[in-house]
C-alpha cells in the first residue's frame, strides 16, 4: 500500500458527484488525482461495479457506478482563514 502524501505536494482533487434521482451533488476533496479517479470510474463502469472515493481524512465514498450522472474535477482551492485583506508588497505588518 503506497504511503499517502499531503495535499500541499499533489494538490487535493475537488470532486463533484451528481447521482441519478438525486437532487443534490456530492462534493469532497481528495488526495487521489484526476487521473486516478478517471481510471477508477472507467473500471467500475466497465465491469458495474462500485465507485470509491477517499475524502482527505481517510473516509470512504462508495456510489454504485451505474448511478452516476456525472463528475466534475477540479483543483481545490487553498482554505482561506479569517477576514482579512491580503497584504501588498511593502505593507507593514503591526
Amino acid at each position: 500500500m503506497a504511503v499517502p502524501r499531503n495535499s500541499t505536494e499533489r494538490g487535493a482533487v475537488e470532486v463533484k458527484i451528481g447521482i441519478q434521482n438525486a437532487p443534490r451533488e456530492l462534493a469532497v476533496e481528495t488526495d487521489d488525482t484526476a487521473g486516478d479517479l478517471e481510471r477508477s470510474l472507467t473500471a467500475a463502469l466497465a465491469d458495474g461495479g462500485v465507485f470509491t472515493v477517499r475524502d482527505e481524512k481517510g473516509g470512504r465514498i462508495l456510489i454504485p457506478a451505474n448511478k452516476i450522472a456525472y463528475i466534475e474535477l477540479g483543483s481545490a482551492e487553498p482554505r482561506r482563514v479569517g477576514f482579512g485583506v491580503p497584504m501588498t508588497a511593502g505593507a507593514h505588518e503591526a
